[in-house]
């Protein structure tokens, strides 16, 4: 009996302490490999299987990739308000999961069964049979419900992870920053499988097969996430701090008449439990959301806000502050990554319509060219770590690039890459028109260089906008910050969209039979001159960043993380007194 007891008293601390730590982060990481490895499929080949599969010439291919993909990226947003204020994570994840299993499996019935699908485009003819607006709309019902899919997943995935972890101790910080490398690793490994083994089975083998395959990940992923139940730390929800930053515009609008305040005594601070932010003296005509204009109307008796829509606290206030802060080198990534959505889109066309055999018998696919960017990346991030890494033994210091250097540096590669595109692009069009070819003889390898620009586009630009946003946003808005990234991707995507039809009706008012972009050949179309407007935008963003942008980038000196650190050392030791 009293070894029972000794065993029941020993057991009781293990199943208190059971859940959470790399217990349950293996499941979670086991979850997102399989889960980018299905998405990643269809998000490398969709323009090859909308053009060759709907028969949808290339500006319809590329409308509806950069009009999904925009929306994809869109939906985060809800998704994270949805985590925050009512399902939490957990459950956010286990629906978004679901509804990409069954977005995708929408998807292996249009390849696999022939009537969900226009007939098949026969060599020679003029035009192709159009799909009837059913079809359309089984395919659209598929992609709609990945979107549902990825606004819950995306948001939620890591800081699902970061749960796990006590980041208030230093060992808990380190098992976050290990839990990020291997969730970049297992994230770049299931994108090599995807756009190697999968792409491969979808082109040359069987799209039915192709996405099958993917639509099999997500039960494996759905199964592998439920199997952790037990072990999750499930944080109940908070409620969403966007209706914070809706209460500050609220607040601010049925005060716009009021002076701007003078005083922070005039201001709403009351004391909170949690990390709160400090007051600032930036975008002081924000301070009116929270001034106190008669305490008696709106107040309680201990001295908290009656009606947060119309008095918000100096914490709310300043979390609306570090938003509107960084829009303006938001908005510069959103020019910069335009570039970056070219290579998935008409990128890709073009590889359709170059030689791409490797000896006489294999044809590499066109979705292939998709793993440039992320090699070009890859070893850049290497060249840089090991720089940083010699540089601080030499100097013992450590030597890295600035914010505000690396994007400069990322938006000039954005401008190289769409001057390059445009090159090769002639240069291919040039060779196919002088062999009056459809496929022009020059070979694939040749749309290396504007793949590795978009790549290093990335490196520079993209990942400093990620680290903007992570690190100079406070960790109440963790969640938002991933949306807010996401959201970038998504205007860049709508934007691409908007400038395509725009340059289309351009170019037709052209005499002749070339026009900038149309039909179902390349070589007919001056997508060169698209490239070059691209590029003139890029161009002209990096004015906007350096005259304009880069002076809103705030410096390690005025980071609110610390700021909201030192406030809650600053109100520990007021207690102690």
């Amino acid at each position: 009996m009293d070894n029972e007891n000794r065993h029941s008293s020993s057991d009781a601390p293990r199943k208190k302490t059971a859940r959470g730590g790399w217990r349950a982060v293996r499941f979670i990481l086991g979850n997102e490999t399989f889960e980018k490895l299905a998405s990643m499929s269809l998000i490398g080949n969709l323009v090859l299987y909308l053009h060759t599969m709907y028969n949808l010439d290339n500006v319809a291919s590329a409308y509806v990739f950069q009009i999904w993909g925009g929306t994809t990226n869109f939906a985060p947003l809800a998704g994270a308000f949805l985590a925050d204020a009512y399902l939490g994570r957990f459950y956010t994840l286990l629906f978004g999961s679901i509804a990409s299993f069954l977005g995708m499996g929408v998807l292996s019935l249009g390849a696999g069964l022939p009537q969900m699908r226009p007939p098949p485009c026969i060599s020679g003819e003029s035009s192709c049979p159009q799909p009837q607006p059913w079809q359309l709309g089984f395919l659209y019902l598929g992609l709609g419900l990945i979107v549902v899919g990825a606004g819950g997943i995306r948001p939620c995935n890591i800081s699902f992870g970061a749960d796990q972890f006590d980041t208030n101790t230093e060992k808990g910080r380190a098992k976050l920053e290990s839990f990020l490398n291997w969730w970049y690793l297992l994230f770049s490994i299931a994108l090599v499988i995807a756009l190697t083994i999968v792409v491969y089975v979808q082109t040359n083998i069987s799209w039915t097969l192709g996405f099958a395959i993917p639509t099999a990940c997500f039960v494996v992923s759905i199964l592998i996430f439920l199997s952790g139940r037990r072990f999750y730390v499930c944080k109940a929800p908070q409620g969403s701090v966007f209706s914070d930053l809706a209460k500050v515009v609220v607040a601010m609008f049925r005060k716009r008449k009021i002076p701007k305040p003078n005083q922070i005594d005039h201001l709403h601070n009351p004391p909170m439990n949690s990390c709160k932010l400090a007051h600032t003296d930036r975008f002081l005509v924000f301070d009116k959301a929270a001034t106190v204009v008669d305490s008696s109307i709106e107040l309680d008796e201990e001295g908290k806000s009656k009606d947060e829509w119309r008095l918000c606290s100096v914490h709310q206030v300043e979390q609306f502050k570090c938003v509107v802060g960084i829009i303006p080198v938001w908005l510069a990534g959103i020019a910069c990554f335009i570039s970056m959505q070219q290579m998935g889109s008409f990128g890709i066309l073009q590889a359709i319509q170059m030689n791409r055999f490797i000896g006489p018998h294999f044809q590499i696919p066109p979705a292939w060219m998709s793993l440039t960017p992320m090699i070009a990346l890859s070893i850049w991030i290497y060249i840089y770590e090991k720089y940083v890494e010699f540089m601080k033994k030499k100097t013992h210091s450590n030597k890295r690039f600035s914010m505000k250097t690396r994007i400069e540096i990322g938006i000039v590669m954005s401008v190289l890459c769409m001057v390059v595109a445009g090159l090769l692009e002639k240069l291919r069009r040039d060779a196919a028109v002088e062999n009056k070819s459809f496929v022009s003889p020059l070979h694939v390898w040749m749309l290396i260089p504007e793949f590795a620009l978009s790549g290093l586009t990335e490196a520079f630009a993209a990942i400093a906008v990620m680290e903007l946003l992570t690190t100079h946003l406070p960790e109440s808005l963790r969640t938002v910050a991933g949306a807010i990234f996401f959201l970038s991707l998504s205007l860049a995507s709508y934007l691409s969209s908007v400038l395509m039809g725009i340059v289309s009706k351009i170019g037709r008012m052209e005499a002749g039979e070339m026009q900038w972009l149309g039909g179902n050949d390349l070589n007919k179309n001056r997508l060169d001159y698209f490239f070059y407007v691209v590029g003139g935008i890029a161009a002209l963003n990096f004015f906007y960043f350096r005259f304009f942008a880069a002076g809103f980038l705030p410096s390690p000196d005025v980071d609110p993380r610390q700021k909201a650190h030192q406030r809650q050392l600053e109100d520990a030791e007021l207690g102690r007194r």
